[in-house]
């Protein structure tokens, strides 16, 4: 193991310049103590992880091992020892978690760089004040972090993601998908499965390659676009209230549409048997022979139904 010391100032600006996922201590000097770790693991094995106020990043290898590295960081030398990092490994699961000293106050980070087995399940991968970032993998797997990104490439099963005040970006996502996250951005492309997706205020982008069981986004003050593959036959609800909702049906759709803004305009490609009430502000009727509920619905945006 090793530590070092960074000057106070200097040290700030190069880990603010670097995007560096835990807060600096104004007028400390920050130390560091690396660890590295390394056990076996079946393929398919689960691995949870535990952290906080740091990144986690998980990325696969062709080795039936868990190699676990990282950076445990306080105001001194000591604070850094004092940091735990437990581990309990068995042939078929490995946890990680990053414990605390009990008896010291102070400003602690773990940061976690770890590599497994390529079909590796990530069960609970938890930390604070830093993103997550993994690859491959299998699910069922449960993300969550806050006031930090977490982005997923080429996840193999059900995901769960839930950060605040940052960002959630999947991609070719082959399973379904939960998305939670405050003051930021969603974006899941290439997924296949049900698609759950909630922010506060941002948008929400989402390409599926094959819907699953339902298509569900909510966002209060954030834009809403929706493509769906051809062949879709599930219930697709958006609403948001301050933004637009935009929808890319593919031209062989068969559902019931139930389209409302209040203080704008509903615009649709699509032929339509109109049922109800028709006016500028609202919209329902059949597309195609009928089937699954669109329901779309915006308080001061426009809605578009496209092609």
């Amino acid at each position: 193991m090793r530590a070092t010391v960074l000057l106070p100032l200097v040290a700030a600006a190069s880990l603010a310049l670097a995007g560096c996922d835990f807060e600096d201590i104004g007028g400390f000097e920050r130390y560091h103590e690396d660890f590295h770790y390394s056990y076996p693991l079946k393929s398919g094995g689960r691995v949870s992880v535990e952290g906080f106020n740091g990144s986690i990043e998980i990325s696969p290898w062709d080795q039936e091992t868990v190699d676990i590295s990282g950076t445990k960081s306080a105001r001194s030398a000591e604070d850094a020892a004092a940091i735990r990092i437990d581990i309990d490994h068995q042939p078929d699961a490995v946890t990680v978690r990053a414990v605390r000293p009990s008896m010291r106050n102070g400003n602690y980070a773990v940061r976690y760089a770890i590599k497994v087995p390529r079909r590796a399940v990530y069960d609970h991968l938890t930390t604070s004040n830093g993103a997550i970032r993994v690859v491959e993998g299998a699910g069922p797997a449960r993300l969550r972090t806050s006031n930090g990104r977490i982005e997923v490439d080429r996840l193999r099963g059900e995901l769960h993601a839930e950060t605040s005040n940052s960002a959630i970006e999947v991609l070719d996502n082959e399973g379904g998908v939960e998305a939670h996250t405050s003051n930021g951005h969603i974006r899941v492309e290439g997924l296949r499965g049900a698609l759950d997706a909630t922010t506060s205020n941002s948008s929400i982008h989402a390409l599926i390659g094959r819907a699953g069981d339902s298509v569900r986004a909510h966002s209060s003050n954030g834009s809403i676009e929706l493509t769906l593959p051809p062949g879709t036959q599930c219930p697709i609800r958006a609403q948001t209230s301050n933004s637009s909702i935009t929808l890319h049906l593919p031209g062989d759709i068969n559902a019931n549409l139930s389209a409302t803004t209040s203080n704008s305009s509903i615009t649709s490609d699509f032929e339509m048997r109109m049922r109800g009430d028709i006016s500028k502000h609202h919209l329902e009727g059949a597309l195609g022979s009928g089937g699954p509920l669109i329901d779309v619905s915006t308080s001061n945006g426009a809605i578009r139904i496209v092609r």
